[in-house]
């Protein structure tokens, strides 16, 4: 059967819903405070399977990234309709659908705050600097988003990625800031909402863990299609380690050859600390869509948009369809593609936890 990327947050947290009922999922459904975009409920559900005293837990986790949750909903829904029968019985599965609600439902990446959740996790007493943000963030997001404009910025910012290089570039603009609120890749000025709700129930989600695999569904960066899976820890360290051993090739984001830049504040990082007494093997599966100039684009518009635009007006709907296609592809041959490379990170995941509680 072709399965389709759904078109609504309220179309893909249903299908998720009832993709886990059928499974015999236990849901926890926690509201978000604010309504969607069509007025709909927002919420972060849960999905479990498995006992709480499970020491082994496999954690998958969809809409960090809001407007990335459309392919990671179809992913989780897919496991529950087709994996979740075969999981083994002393194997807690958890899948948390929509960590960031409100860019899901309003075709964003970042949450109602114009913050970039994956940059949110940072040390609020020692918050990074990103100077070489500020050189270029009025060229980032103008205020004014017309052809001219676009054209002229954009001439500016290439010529600034020449000066730099290109990797020096990527940095600068999508590692993280927190001093232009209304810019791209915002880390914002303290914990947002969907921050808050993971440090007060992450230790509940996962129960008894003593072993958990944590993998958080990404799209927007490297090949169309492809899956790679992206560490926050350094080569050579135990988390580093333990990814290679049960995935195969994982990159890391800081040694240059991830598809990713170094990044402050990434909640993976944080969830060491958040369970000091368990072993936490965790990665993002980033799967490629378009180039990184049109999801560059895409994000300049929608940033314009939310600053100095009206997203309630008609012609938004053509940024959020701009947005939507640097983040989805609704070929179903896309969708295809990372069904196949997402079950074989999530089986491979299920096969070494199993072995662990042997």
């Amino acid at each position: 059967m072709t399965r389709l990327l759904d078109q609504t947050y309220a179309d893909a947290r249903s299908r998720f819903l009832t993709a886990a009922a059928t499974a015999g999922a236990e849901v926890t459904s926690f509201p978000h405070p604010l309504r969607g975009r069509e007025g709909e409920e927002l919420a972060i559900d849960v999905a479990v399977l498995g006992s709480a005293d499970a020491a082994d837990v496999l954690l998958i986790v969809s809409g960090t990234h809001g407007v990335e949750g459309y392919a990671g909903s179809a992913l989780q829904a897919w496991w529950l309709d087709e994996r979740a029968g075969q999981r083994p019985d002393d194997l807690r599965v958890v899948l948390l659908h929509a960590f960031n609600p409100v860019g899901f439902s309003w075709v964003r990446r970042v949450n109602e705050d114009n913050v970039d959740l994956n940059r949110n996790f940072v040390d609020w007493d020692d918050v990074p600097r990103n100077e070489g943000y500020g050189k270029v963030a009025d060229l980032l997001v103008p205020t004014v988003w017309n052809d001219e404009t676009q054209e002229s910025t954009t001439a500016a910012l290439m010529g600034v990625a020449g000066e730099v290089g290109l990797e020096q570039f990527q940095e600068i603009v999508s590692g993280g800031q927190y001093d232009h609120p209304t810019g791209i890749f915002h880390g914002g000025s303290g914990p947002v909402w969907s921050n808050r709700w993971l440090h007060e129930h992450l230790g509940e989600i996962v129960g008894g863990a003593q072993r958990l695999g944590l993998i958080d569904l990404h799209t927007g960066l490297g090949p169309w299609g492809y899956g790679e899976l992206i560490s926050h820890h350094a080569k050579g360290a135990p988390g580093y380690e333990r990814g290679t051993a049960w995935w195969g090739e994982v990159r890391s984001m800081h040694d240059g050859e991830s598809v990713s830049a170094s990044l402050s504040g990434d909640w993976l990082a944080a969830v060491d600390g958040l369970l000091p007494e368990v072993e936490v093997t965790s990665a993002a599966l980033e799967f490629g869509t378009v180039d990184v100039f049109a999801v560059l684009q895409s994000l300049r518009a929608d940033a314009w948009l939310h600053a100095h635009g009206d997203p309630t007006a008609d012609d938004a709907a053509a940024i959020r369809a701009q947005v939507r296609a640097g983040f989805i592809d609704d070929d179903p041959a896309w969708l295809a593609a990372l069904v196949e490379r997402f079950d074989a990170v999530a089986s491979s995941a299920v096969q070494v936890l199993s072995e662990s509680a042997d």
